[in-house]
């Protein structure tokens, strides 16, 4: 028999790579083409936010980095929420060149190489976005102005 495939109603998704101190999250738009949100949370407050955005925007399905603790976060998703499973071999380091494509390189940081060159934040919403666009096959855009995770956490707290 093969697997059952799960396939997501209208709506947002969630991009989420699970962390034990911090998760990547990101909202699409409803058509599936942009970010509109995007930050480093605590699991917590990711877990809250995403309850959040179950009830508010319509989130049709989490899609998640099948890594490390991702059994736990599909746990404590279901059944409540649809959770697409997606490979997340590779994405860290494809997470720090897209990094780098957002925000170009400045300053003393042109002179490293690629290898070498570190972006100056966490970087763990990136990664949620490529495990999104995987599970999507195409990219998203990404604008320049999103809101920040400081806000993020706000909204849940509110």
């Amino acid at each position: 028999m093969s697997p059952v495939v799960r396939v997501p109603g209208p709506g947002p998704l969630a991009g989420l790579d699970p962390g034990r101190s911090k998760c990547g999250l990101v909202l699409t738009d409803p058509e599936r083409q942009q970010i509109v949100i995007a930050g480093v949370l605590p699991p917590e407050q990711a877990l809250e936010l995403l309850g959040c955005w179950q009830g508010g925007v319509g989130l049709a399905a989490v899609v998640l980095g099948n890594g490390t603790g991702s059994g736990f976060w599909q746990q404590r998703l279901e059944p409540g929420l649809l959770v697409l499973p997606v490979e997340e071999r590779g994405s860290t380091l494809a997470a720090r060149e897209r990094y780098w494509q957002l925000h170009p390189v400045r300053g003393w940081r042109r002179l490293l190489p690629e290898g070498l060159r570190q972006p100056p934040r966490d970087w763990d919403d990136v990664v949620a976005q490529l495990l999104l666009e995987r599970w999507l096959g195409h990219p998203l855009i990404r604008p320049a102005t999103l809101v920040e995770p400081q806000k993020l956490a706000r909204t849940v707290k509110a």
